[in-house]
């Protein structure tokens, strides 16, 4: 069942979705580590192993991300604290909502001082199928600027929804996030910031649940990503143990005979 109350997404995403994802090559043979003579020799090959343990490159992965297929760019990826709050067309919104970290990614496309197209997407690692997207052109934003009195151009509303977005995460009890979920699809983000005596709505967004195809594509593109930095992870952890059996093996061997944290345990 959805989480927190939310309107219920078609059972259809679900199905098809495992046949869907392509299993991700397995990510490895790194060149084996040579045993130096003497000891500036070992030194120097000591600090260039650690070097090429230290640096991971997501960049293949980040690049299969379905939402770059438009030409867009990333700008904008961290969790968000929102309260989430569902609305009946009877009943109106939750009085109280709940309070879930939500990522959210904002993607522009064009000039980077002159995007000429941006867009938001919201997901959850608490429901999968939460999917909801925000897109926005100079002409739609004009209509944003005059209902709600935007004192702001199109080309800093990228800039000014990352601020407030920072914002709730640094001052979560000044400025919040509200999210609105209809029944019909339709969402909208409110931006509010808590005066004390008053509380002042800052920007509001209209989101939209995303088709089916499109959450597919996402989970498909999650559960690859997630499955080749653990490969990465996997090989790494390969590489280091290869490097200490061969530069200190009681020291791994005390590693293998230590028991696992308390804390680890769950």
């Amino acid at each position: 069942a959805p989480a927190h109350g939310r309107p219920p997404k078609s059972a259809e995403v679900g199905r098809g979705v495992v046949d869907a994802m392509s299993f991700a090559p397995s990510i490895g043979g790194h060149p084996g580590l040579l045993r130096s003579s003497g000891g500036l020799d070992e030194q120097r090959s000591l600090q260039s192993s650690a070097s090429f343990l230290d640096a991971f490159d997501f960049t293949a992965i980040e690049e299969m991300d379905p939402s770059l297929a438009e030409g867009h760019r990333v700008v904008y990826d961290r969790e968000v604290p929102f309260e989430l709050r569902v609305q009946d067309a009877d009943i109106g919104p939750q009085e109280v909502g709940t309070l879930e970290a939500i990522r959210c990614k904002i993607l522009a496309l064009g000039d980077e001082q002159c995007p000429r197209h941006c867009r938001i997407e919201l997901t959850s690692e608490n429901d999968l199928f939460f999917h909801y997207t925000h897109s926005v052109d100079e002409h739609g934003f004009r209509d944003m600027q005059e209902q709600q009195k935007l004192m702001i151009d199109f080309p800093d509303y990228v800039s000014v929804v990352i601020k407030m977005l920072n914002s709730c995460i640094k001052e979560p009890h000044s400025y919040l996030a509200v999210f609105v979920m209809q029944r019909d699809g339709n969402a909208r983000l409110d931006f509010i910031q808590n005066m004390e005596y008053k509380f002042v709505e800052l920007l509001a967004c209209n989101f939209q649940a995303s088709p089916e195809e499109v959450v597919r594509q996402q989970i498909t593109f999650r559960y690859n990503s997630v499955k080749s930095r653990l490969a990465l992870m996997q090989g790494r952890l390969q590489d280091i143990n290869a490097l200490v059996k061969v530069k200190s093996p009681a020291l791994l061997l005390q590693l293998h005979k230590a028991p696992p944290r308390a804390g680890s345990r769950r």
